[in-house]
């Protein structure tokens, strides 16, 4: 069984930064392509950004280029998601996700292609 813990979510002001981080233990973390989600009261959960096991590859949804950025550190079986440039849409609920993969650059961007997920950390921006 996987496990995924989030952290660094909290209140920021527009314009201002979080950094997320996702903390994988129960397989081998390098096996996995990882994913963030965001949902809103009353959205649906969407995807946020990818990155494949190998980290060459990346997504992003539109509304968050520029703005953030996923990473990998397999040797600390954790993925971050940094934040920057906040805005009051940014507020949600984001969650980790995880994919077991043999494709190592492949990235998938739907929710049902992730098999574990976290409990997820609140991110609030206010204007």
């Amino acid at each position: 069984q996987v496990q995924l813990v989030e952290s660094g979510g909290g209140l920021v002001q527009a314009g201002g930064s979080l950094r997320l981080s996702c903390a994988v233990s129960g397989r081998t973390f390098s096996n996995y392509a990882m994913a963030w989600f965001r949902q809103a009261p009353g959205k649906e959960r969407e995807i946020v950004a990818a990155i494949s096991r190998s980290a060459g590859n990346t997504y992003y949804a539109e509304s968050v280029k520029g703005r953030f950025t996923i990473s990998r550190d397999n040797a600390k079986n954790t993925v971050y998601l940094q934040l920057n440039s906040l805005k009051p849409e940014d507020t949600a609920v984001y969650y980790c996700a995880a994919r077991n993969t043999i494709a190592v650059v492949a990235v998938r961007t739907t929710r049902y292609d992730y098999d574990y997920w976290g409990q997820g950390t609140q991110v609030t921006v206010s204007s």
